[in-house]
């Protein structure tokens, strides 16, 4: 019997429980031969609890066109602008500041990044948290 070697991996960004076989999902997959529907299903059903919210998917394609992906945790950036009820960042972040976020909504931020984090602290991974909240214009009170 032969043994799965991985084609390829592919990285996407996708709404949580919002896949769809459009764009960005179909273009990434068609070209492998993956079964595009049953990572739509499969997908959906393993983010229903993180619905509309942005996550990157992490999908290893094998030679007989077989699939496994791992759902990472949603961007820092995507995270911040939901604690600070913000639509975007800032487009001048060191004069225009667009909303705050407290130490406490940093640290429960960098609690849920932190599996995804290299940081060896939770302390460490607030620091990273706090310098792309600064970079996007939202200031860290408290």
């Amino acid at each position: 019997m032969a043994k799965k070697a991985i084609v390829t991996q592919i990285k996407v960004q996708v709404p949580g429980g919002q896949a769809t076989p459009a764009p960005p999902v179909g273009t990434a997959l068609g070209p492998h031969g993956v079964n595009i529907g049953q990572f739509v299903q499969q997908f959906n059903e393993r983010t229903r609890e993180l619905a509309g919210t942005i996550v990157p998917v992490v999908i290893t394609v094998y030679n007989d066109r077989s699939f496994l992906f791992e759902v990472k945790s949603p961007p820092a950036a995507v995270l911040l602008k939901k604690a600070a009820s913000v639509a975007k960042g800032s487009d001048n972040p060191k004069r225009t500041k667009v909303g705050t976020v407290t130490s406490a909504q940093l640290e429960e931020i960098a609690k849920t990044k932190f599996q995804d984090m290299n940081s060896s602290s939770i302390d460490q991974a607030k620091k990273v948290i706090a310098g792309t909240a600064r970079s996007m214009g939202i200031e860290v009170v408290g």
